[in-house]
């Protein structure tokens, strides 16, 4: 396929709340003895959490620390009490959240309720916060659990997109960063457990019902997307049979819009004294850096989420408790995309010429290219989900022992259609009309402005073509593209746990158990060019036709996509029509973009055994808790792909790999508890995360060469692939965390941590592989060549491996400061705020032995989420902030692949105010009004490791929802 690839205020305002906090806290110290806690609960037992969480979902009576008489505490600061009591509690250190009331987190998705906890930030894809970075370490690198069960994701690979779980059916979270024997499915980074109510820890009955409408200031970019949307919930709570058996249910609507003006650039090349002799640039201009094409376009999203989940819950006994668990959503993403895609570069596939340069031999501030044959784009993608969870568990406990069986299934499926639909002036940029552009840089806001001498809108002018000749090579008319790309992914699996409870001044309960996983997932692609029927002109083989006009049933009319950018308006139609009325014809193809097959099939079934003691003793007249163990991973993984022994494009044969190892996983937590408020953590592990789905395919493309290579390895076989024998990321860890809980809703914290990191993925290295199944195919040339190499049948398959490792390495700092605990007249105010700063260094290794230094996926060094709040007597307001600095981000590339760019830093600001009616006919109804993005921060990253060459702008607007609930 021809297509072309084209904090400071931040900072210091966590800085500064962080440090007013500290100022406070000797004020405070009077607090800690009044203020009430619970006693550590360090059964670090895999579902010992569940109980804890589920307590968040009633209204609790809590004691308040600085008063003898109780108090009711709701909405954000009891869901800030509930989330203290999780991190405090736990066997291990740990982050959490809790919903404010049923139905209700802080945030509207749950990715954002998880990006502002300490040490976590999120990207955005298309102005959602979708994919979570633990620690400096990207998704790749964790694992999401749902009520304690490792869940299969509808991604292509492992790390889970956050927006197919409604944040309204997810009661709390915890995020673990340390791990323990028996947590299932640990991640490299960390592991994130979400978590529905559990029906028997309610005091009440509850139904709870929410519903927001929502817009974005932008309006609507794209006639078939409206500026508008929705979203609705509804929950029931209930116990029956004298409290021994609990139902929840819940139901999710979501519509939701978004608006994306994007800028694009093809990258940034230097005018050459060639292009000067040759008329294609004006004289003295060698070396100033121009803009060398633009792909942009105005994208508008729709969402459309249904999500579900119910929980029966019995416990006919006090010693016997059955779950069944079933979680379920299915969402449909559409996101038309309209723009132009201006080649502006000569030599770049352009046939323009530059005629002026502002700026020369700097970055051009101003460009002029005349005869430029741009491409007019209609392009689509439509996203399909679905996504089941099931999960069934059964406790038997009496004083001496605890029996815990659990059986789970999860499967997703994704169906992703990406659709570009070309029109344009003429055929392959033949004669005809061509337009005039004129760039200018811009200071600040979107790169650059553009002039244009060309009416878009023009259908007259602007036809169904391939404008650039881009299906030349292919022998056909491309007047677009389609990838068609399905994935399956499957996962079965069971855990039986036995705690003995044994009477010893230091061990408190032992813990064994064993856990099996079987998962598959399924990758399958489908590329066709898209060709014109007929009903045109110019005839070519194959009864396709250069150019054709845009049907009436296509057509939507005129629209002001990149407006944004200065340039007029242009042609709207919908591709999909064009598809399903016969305008295109579809030729199946192998895209060249893709560097192997893109269909594979990835086995891997793991058996895990474990083995704990929970430590509950004294040390020196101070309490000591926390567990000790190790868990024995044995994991069986193998991968069906397809191999090319012709190179791209060649009939494909069925191909197979894969491998088995061991792995042993130490862990340590020591909890001391100080005083009764305070508590220092330490704990030492040894984690892994399995490599991508994508780099363990089999999959691979074979090539022979006429030739002994001159340098390098002496072999006429090479090829480019995934890796099925790929072992997992390992990492040996140490973290330490002093942690003051000086009021119920309040605490400081402060964490470091090391991790050295082990048999790291290098995505780009060269693995050997024999190719003796080519023989029967070589040439007589390739056979003399072949002799010459002393019959190697070896050769390089460039591919992953595990040659990488190097370090990784931070510090945390955490402020939760209810402002009563020094000013009793600020009851009601507060705020949160936490930091962080990682720094890493990764190692690559060639198989020369040299090495090189690479940035690691996701990794931010500076982190700050911050809140200020006020909430009572049912009113409530907010403000939220979260920074992180510059990382390296995930695109989704060509033909379904994806790159990595650099990415500037994010600020934004959320906020939130509301009110609750507490008494009369309005008792139990709430309303909300919320801003997201207030400032329009937009999304930059960049190439060439300079921050001046922007690749992407993204600006998604200002979202504002107002919503009302009632419960009762």
């Amino acid at each position: 396929m021809a297509l072309r690839n084209g904090l400071t205020s931040g900072t210091s305002l966590g800085t500064l709340a962080i440090a007013l906090g500290a100022l406070t806290l000797p004020l405070t110290a009077h607090a800690q003895d009044s203020a009430a806690a619970q006693d550590d609960q360090n059964t670090a037992t895999t579902q010992a959490q569940t109980d804890a969480n589920a307590q968040s979902s009633a209204d609790a009576t809590t004691q308040a620390p600085d008063a003898g008489n109780s108090i009711v505490v709701t909405g954000y600061r009891q869901a800030l009490e509930t989330a203290t009591n999780l991190k405090r509690n736990s066997p291990v250190i740990a982050e959490a959240f809790s919903a404010e009331d049923i139905g209700k987190l802080p945030d509207v998705s749950i990715a954002e309720t998880l990006g502002r906890l300490p040490g976590l930030a999120v990207q955005r894809v298309n102005g959602r916060a979708q994919t979570l970075s633990i620690r400096g370490l990207g998704p790749d690198y964790s694992t999401t659990l749902l009520n304690g069960r490792e869940i299969v994701s509808t991604s292509d690979n492992r790390s889970v997109e956050y927006d197919q779980y409604p944040a309204e059916l997810i009661n709390s979270g915890i995020v673990y960063k340390t791990p323990y024997a028996g947590l299932i499915g640990q991640g490299l980074a960390g592991t994130v457990d979400l978590r529905t109510i559990r029906p028997l820890s309610i005091k009440d009955r509850i139904i709870s019902v929410n519903a927001r409408a929502e817009f974005n200031d932008k309006g609507s970019l794209n006639p078939d997307i409206r500026s508008w949307g929705y979203r609705a919930s509804g929950t029931y709570v209930n116990k029956f049979a004298n409290d021994t058996l609990g139902l929840a249910l819940g139901v999710a609507y979501q519509s939701s819009p978004a608006q994306i003006q994007r800028f694009n650039s093809w990258g940034y090349p230097q005018i050459s004294q060639g292009d000067i002799d040759n008329g294609a640039a004006p004289a003295g201009s060698a070396g100033t850096t121009v803009l060398g094409g633009s792909k942009s376009y105005a994208k508008s999203d729709l969402l459309d989420r249904l999500g579900t989940f119910g929980t029966l819950e019995w416990q006919p006994t006090p010693e016997i408790n059955s779950s069944l668990d079933v979680f379920y959503t299915k969402y449909i993403e559409k996101t038309p995309m309209r723009g132009i895609e201006f080649p502006l570069y000569p030599g770049w596939g352009a046939t323009d010429q530059i005629t002026s340069v502002g700026n020369p031999g700097g970055l051009a501030d101003s460009v002029t290219y005349s005869g430029v044959q741009p491409v007019v784009r209609n392009d689509y993608d439509r996203k399909d989900t679905d996504t089941w969870a099931v999960g069934w568990n059964t406790k038997y406990e009496n004083d001496h022992i605890l029996v815990d069986v659990d059986l789970a299934y999860s499967t997703a499926k994704r169906r992703l259609q990406q659709i570009e639909s070309y029109s344009g002036l003429s055929y392959g940029a033949g004669p005809g009309p061509s337009d005039t552009i004129t760039y200018s840089a811009n200071p600040s806001g979107v790169p650059f402005t553009f002039q244009n001498s060309i009416d878009y809108s023009d259908t007259s002018l602007v036809m169904l073509t391939d404008p650039r000749g881009w299906g030349a090579g292919s022998d056909i008319i491309q007047a677009g593209f389609i990838n068609d790309t399905r994935t399956k992914d499957d996962l079965w699996s069971g855990r039986l746990e036995i705690v003995g409870k044994v009477d010893n001044p230091f061990i408190k309960q032992v813990v064994a158990g064993v856990a099996y996983s079987n998962r598959t997932k399924h990758r399958d692609i489908l590329q066709n060019f898209l060709s014109l029927a007929g009903n045109g002109t110019g005839t070519v083989s194959g009864g396709g036709v250069e150019t054709a006009p845009i049907p009436s049933d296509a057509y939507l009319g005129s629209i002001d996509a990149l407006g944004f950018l200065g340039i007029g308006p242009q042609v709207a139609y919908d591709p999909f029509t064009l598809i399903n009325n016969g305008t295109y014809l579809l030729t199946n193809v192998q895209s060249s973009s893709l560097p192997y097959p893109g269909n594979w099939t990835v086995h891997e079934k793991v058996w895990t055994g474990y083995l704990r003691a929970d430590i509950d003793t004294m040390m020196g007249g101070m309490n000591v808790t926390g567990n000790f163990g190790g868990e024995f991973v044995f994991t069986d993984q193998s991968s069906d792909g397809l191999y090319s022994p012709g190179g791209v494009g060649a009939i494909t044969e069925p191909v197979q790999g894969g491998a088995k190892y061991a792995d042993f996983l130490p862990s340590l937590a020591l909890n001391f508890n100080l005083t009764h408020n305070m508590k220092l953590r330490f704990g030492a592990a040894r984690t892994l995360a399995r490599a991508r789905m994508d780099y363990l395919n089999a999959s691979y493309n074979a090539s022979i060469s006429n030739t002994v290579p001159a340098t390098g390895y002496k072999s006429i076989f090479s090829g480019s692939g995934g890796n099925p024998m790929l072992r997992p990321y390992r990492a040996d860890g140490l973290d330490l965390s002093y942690e003051w809980y000086f009021a119920r809703d309040g605490y400081v914290s402060v964490a470091g941590y090391y991790k050295w990191l082990h048999d790291f993925v290098n995505p780009n290295a060269g693995v050997l592989r024999d190719f003796s199944y080519l023989l029967p195919i070589l040439s007589p040339t390739q056979q003399q060549a072949f002799l010459a190499t002393g019959s190697n049948t070896m050769g390089v398959v460039s591919g992953p491996d595990n040659h990488a490792d190097g370090h990784i390495s931070g510090v945390e700092a955490t402020l939760v400061m209810p402002l009563r605990t020094f000013v009793p007249a600020l009851d009601g105010f507060g705020f949160q705020t936490s930091a962080s700063y990682t720094d890493s260094q990764l190692n690559v290794y060639n198989q020369d032995g040299s090495s090189f230094q690479v940035t690691v996926p996701g990794l931010s060094k500076w982190v700050v989420n911050s809140t200020i709040f006020f909430e009572k007597n049912g009113f409530e307001a907010r403000v939220s902030h979260r920074y992180r600095s510059e990382f390296l981000a995930e695109f989704p590339g060509l033909s379904a692949s994806r790159d990595f760019r650099p990415t500037k830093p994010e600020s934004i600001f959320d906020a939130q105010i509301g009110y609750k009616f507490q008494s009369g006919p309005l008792n139990g109804v709430g309303v909300t009004l919320q801003g997201l993005n207030l400032t329009d921060a937009p999304m930059v990253d960049y190439g060439d490791n300079d921050p001046s060459h922007v690749i992407d702008y993204e600006s998604y607007g200002r979202t504002y929802l107002v919503g009302v609930s009632y419960r009762f």
